[in-house]
């Protein structure tokens, strides 16, 4: 897969800076000494919680792409998950992109309709995730003071929220009013556009016009928002699960607030799986709540490694088993 160099060098570059800040200082022999020491039978059972929110997301996704077309859970949960490895190996999200794609093969869906559910479900993980950080932010503000990363989250917090909720505003005005909203996408385009493109344009806007449908119902903006909640739940379960391997306690909640300001953070471009800014900001927070940085880097570290091995397998073996690669032909169907 072909991403500009630029982007994939700065993505480095910021990788590494975050492994320079979460790893300085650290004592190997006491960070090997407690991965050593760790308990890994805890990473069974969080495995299978967060694959059980793996299959909600299909589930969720399956519910955003009803008006469209009814595609069963169990066959949009392969494609899930090839998408989920496509984010882990490739740079820039590509693997969003991937899973649009191989379900125009499979189910004849437009890509710019699915691409318009996936940005939905982005939106809605960005309101959940300031949502865990809003729920805790009384222990935020008492971590402030021992933590110079931990002080800069409460600006992130509400930099994210002006634009989440503002791209959720102008989503579901967007699905409310889709004719006023073409009319307005039209009259950009006919100005703004050159004369061979506007066609085509003008179709994929259309297009994701009708993915934007099921946000046209109250009762679905509530479950959608309501099946994200579980997923990511569901997601600090694993957390927890796998916090029993080593040798420390906090409570969920702030495992409720590891997770959201991780996730808030791993939107910022990095290299393929979020190395460096995931581990970075988890490690922080654990810091923050008085875990010793050698238990806190190994529970981070394996943690990442466990969020990001098993869903990349399963991924490369549905996608195998579709006989399906990143080729050309792939690239050129996600521009249609």
């Amino acid at each position: 897969m072909k991403i500009k160099n630029w982007q994939f060098w700065l993505g480095v570059l910021i990788s590494t800076v975050c492994l320079w800040l979460a790893l300085r200082g650290l004592h190997l022999d006491q960070f090997w000494g407690t991965v050593q020491s760790a308990n890994y039978w805890w990473l069974i059972p969080g495995v299978g919680v967060y694959f059980i929110g793996v299959w909600v997301r299909a589930w969720r996704w399956h519910y955003l792409l009803g008006p469209i077309k009814k595609i069963p859970t169990k066959t949009m949960f392969p494609i899930t998950t090839i998408g989920y490895m496509g984010n882990n190996i490739y740079p820039a999200r590509a693997g969003e992109v991937l899973r649009a794609v191989i379900l125009k093969r499979k189910e004849g869906v437009p890509v710019s309709a699915s691409l318009a559910t996936i940005i939905v479900e982005r939106i809605f993980d960005g309101v959940v995730m300031l949502a865990f950080v809003f729920v805790n932010l009384p222990e935020l503000a008492r971590l402030t003071g021992s933590s110079g990363f931990m002080g800069s989250i409460q600006q992130l917090a509400v930099i994210g929220t002006v634009a989440f909720l503002g791209a959720l505003a102008v989503f579901l005005l967007a699905a409310m009013f889709p004719q006023v909203t073409a009319r307005i996408g039209t009259w950009v385009i006919e100005r703004f556009m050159p004369q061979r493109l506007r066609e085509k344009v003008t179709g994929i806007m259309h297009k994701f016009l009708d993915g934007l449908a099921s946000l046209r119902s109250p009762f679905n903006v509530l479950m959608v928002f309501f099946t994200s909640v579980i997923i990511w739940l569901l997601e600090t379960g694993k957390y927890w699960f796998v916090m029993h391997a080593f040798d420390f306690n906090v409570s969920f909640f702030a495992l409720m607030l590891m997770n959201g300001i991780v996730n808030l953070v791993t939107t910022i471009p990095s290299a393929p799986g979020y190395i460096g800014t995931f581990d970075a900001s988890g490690i922080a927070v654990l810091v923050a709540y008085g875990v010793d940085q050698a238990t806190a880097a190994g529970y981070t570290l394996t943690l990442h490694v466990a969020l990001w091995l098993p869903i990349t397998l399963l991924g490369a073996y549905f996608m195998a088993r579709e006989g399906l690669k990143w080729s050309d032909n792939l690239r050129e169907e996600a521009k249609n």
